[in-house]
């Protein structure tokens, strides 16, 4: 696996790319509104150091299998880390921007920057669910478990193999694929996200037609991030691609390109939030 099949957000990705082997597998299609994917990042560390790997999240909640129990992982404001020892896998489902609202309970702002456990979602069931799905090494046996599992969730007439109750099934489905915000959040978060040069939230109301802070309430709702922090995500995340492609970049060009005020605006950015300069993070 090289670093750009990694995918963008995962800072030093060449580093990584000798640690980590993800797989991913597409959601059944019932689930197809709900879910962007599932990964499976695997690890073997056995007789060599422990590795932390650091990533610049996506505005995406995270349901993760793994040890010692299942997690939920709100968007994650600040850089993730997580340092991998030893030999391990987790299984994580990877929501749609906005996708999570049918099983958050509430506003998914509240679930930001928090790794809550996935018990108190999605019932005490879940932890069996998770070791039966970490028990397989084959993905598409792992792919299926996940499906069963949240297909009862939201109340899909295919319910083989899943476990939880009808009803909070029923609940989810009301609110979910049927739900005209849902989908139009995650219209909004791929449009920013496809364009790095859309650039000031005030620019984003006037070609949607919603007020700023219209905006803001759905994004707080459904997203659980702001959409001047999608927005910002974004430019990030291309300086980051940019400066992991190598040297010779000219940043004051950059800057300009992505909106920034000028170049010392775009260190300032990618400082606070990746902890270095970008021109000493691409030279390392």
């Amino acid at each position: 696996m090289t670093g750009q099949e990694l995918g963008r957000g995962v800072l030093r990705p060449e580093a990584a790319a000798g640690v980590l082997e993800v797989r991913r597998h597409p959601p059944g299609p019932g689930l197809a509104a709900f879910v962007e994917t599932y990964w499976n990042p695997r690890w073997d560390l056995r007789g060599r150091a422990d590795h932390e790997q650091k990533v610049l999240a996506h505005p995406n909640v995270h349901l993760v299998f793994e040890e010692p129990e299942p997690l939920v992982y709100g968007v994650q404001r600040d850089v993730f880390r997580r340092v991998l020892h030893g030999r391990g896998q987790v299984f994580g489902v990877k929501f749609r921007p906005g996708a999570f609202r049918p099983f958050a309970g509430g506003p998914v702002a509240a679930l930001a920057d928090r790794a809550v456990p996935a018990a108190d979602l999605f019932g005490p069931e879940v932890a069996e669910v998770s070791a039966r799905v970490l028990s397989h090494d084959g993905l598409t046996e792992m792919a299926a478990l996940a499906d069963a599992f949240l297909l009862v969730r939201l109340g899909s007439p295919d319910r083989s193999g899943g476990q939880g109750s009808g009803q909070e099934g029923e609940a989810g489905g009301e609110q979910g694929a049927g739900d005209p915000q849902m989908a139009q959040v995650a219209e909004l978060v791929e449009r920013i996200t496809a364009s790095p040069r859309l650039f000031r939230v005030d620019e984003l109301a006037e070609r949607t037609g919603l007020s700023v802070r219209a905006l803001q309430r759905l994004f707080a709702e459904y997203v659980g991030a702001s959409p001047k922090w999608v927005l910002r995500r974004a430019r990030l995340h291309e300086v980051a691609a940019r400066a992991d492609g190598g040297a010779g970049i000219d940043w004051a060009a950059l800057a300009a390109d992505l909106g920034y005020a000028d170049q010392a605006h775009l260190t300032r950015d990618f400082t606070a939030a990746v902890g270095a300069p970008p021109g000493r993070y691409a030279a390392r």
